[in-house]
């Protein structure tokens, strides 16, 4: 299939450091590529991919220091109707920018939402967008739009190779993440005390965090046995995770997947997490982790998630968050999506299009012929 990757362009696909949605999306369109599909990624210049890469602007908006990414959407949505008719199937992951482009575009596309959607200002455009075709990273990702038009649920993978069984043998418990409230650092360091272990921290500051960041976490960083290690890398995060004993994913919001516990279970190092968001789904309890529901429990329970079997731990992300599990899904979506209707279909979908439950109605839009100076995608 000819198939268009329309990443955000906040981070490169991959990031350099943080950055969990363009991280898979770059997972997802290598392995598409070595499935052999034609594949093109819509992202920022500083991409690095086996696909035909289409640079939107040149670094990741993060590294620039943006104060209008939205500019920088547009351009990208402006090339990505421009190339339309190049492809079979167009996969956004660029949450709603596109809904009002593709309404009456009349191509294949779907959109996996990568972010959480219990927000009330969300409720609107799925009353008016409901017919788009979305994937859900997790099935409790759904749980606010029950109505909205769901196609299928696509857990994340990473490719196999990514991340090596650890031994396990830095002594040290670990958290990976960003520094916010929803994150509850302040609960990891907790029962890294209270269990007497050292607790190493490699997580990022968010402009909108810092103040929290300042206030409440920064108070509690300058404990005993506890060390900040920061934003790290790739390369870096095999050996974190690989080293720790175990992950703590003591998240306190509806997490939409958390990416880092796979990350953790590839290295074979087992989580121990609260019970919230996509975690039950995720995490095999007693298998390749524990879910608890309180301090007191977390606590509690951390000697049995240090004697659980690493590899065991790996072979559960083998079996079940394998890149190329995630590919076939997608590819699985993409091919029922793309397939000729029949009349009765079309009409169904017409109507659906059309219903009067929809807040405000959306106009055809015609399409943009392909401008000669885009007559090609340049390539990594």
């Amino acid at each position: 299939m000819r198939i268009a990757q329309i990443a955000p362009l906040y981070e490169s696909c991959p990031p350099q450091l943080y950055g969990g949605t363009e991280r898979v999306v770059s997972f997802l369109t290598e392995e598409l590529v070595r499935m052999g599909h034609d594949v093109t990624l819509f992202a920022s210049g500083d991409s690095k991919t086996a696909a035909h890469l289409v640079p939107i602007c040149p670094l990741a908006l993060r590294l620039e220091d943006c104060r209008e990414p939205l500019a920088h959407y547009t351009v990208m949505l402006h090339h990505v109707m421009q190339m339309a008719d190049h492809f079979d199937m167009l996969h956004f992951h660029t949450d709603y920018l596109h809904y009002p482009l593709m309404a009456g575009a009349g191509r294949p596309y779907v959109t996996t939402l990568h972010g959480r959607q219990d927000l009330e200002d969300l409720v609107p455009v799925y009353r008016t967008f409901r017919h788009v075709p979305l994937v859900s990273i997790s099935d409790s990702q759904r749980t606010p739009m029950p109505h909205a038009n769901w196609v299928r649920t696509v857990h994340h993978g990473l490719p196999e190779d990514l991340i090596a069984l650890g031994r396990g043998d830095g002594g040290y418990l670990a958290f990976v993440g960003r520094i916010s409230p929803e994150k509850r650092l302040d609960r990891a360091i907790r029962i890294a005390q209270a269990a007497g272990m050292p607790l190493r921290v490699a997580a990022k500051v968010d402009r909108a965090d810092k103040d929290y960041y300042q206030q409440e976490i920064a108070p509690l960083l300058g404990g005993p046995g506890i060390t900040f290690v920061g934003e790290i890398n790739e390369a870096q995060k095999r050996d974190f995770l690989g080293q720790a004993r175990a992950l703590l994913f003591p998240i306190d919001w509806p997490e939409p997947f958390g990416l880092v516990m796979i990350e953790a279970m590839a290295a074979g190092t087992p989580v121990l997490a609260f019970r919230a968001g996509s975690v039950p789904e995720v995490l095999e309890d007693g298998v390749s982790g524990c879910i608890v529901e309180t301090l007191d429990e977390a606590i509690a329970r951390l000697p049995e998630v240090l004697a659980l079997d690493r590899r065991r731990v790996r072979a559960s992300f083998e079996r079940r968050f394998s890149a190329a599990r995630m590919a076939r899904d997608y590819v699985d979506v993409y091919e029922e999506l793309a397939r000729p209707r029949t009349v009765h279909e079309r009409a169904s979908l017409a109507v659906a299009r059309t219903s009067p439950e929809r807040i405000v109605p959306v106009p055809s839009i015609a399409r943009i012929p392909l401008a000669p100076e885009q007559g090609g995608a340049a390539t990594a």
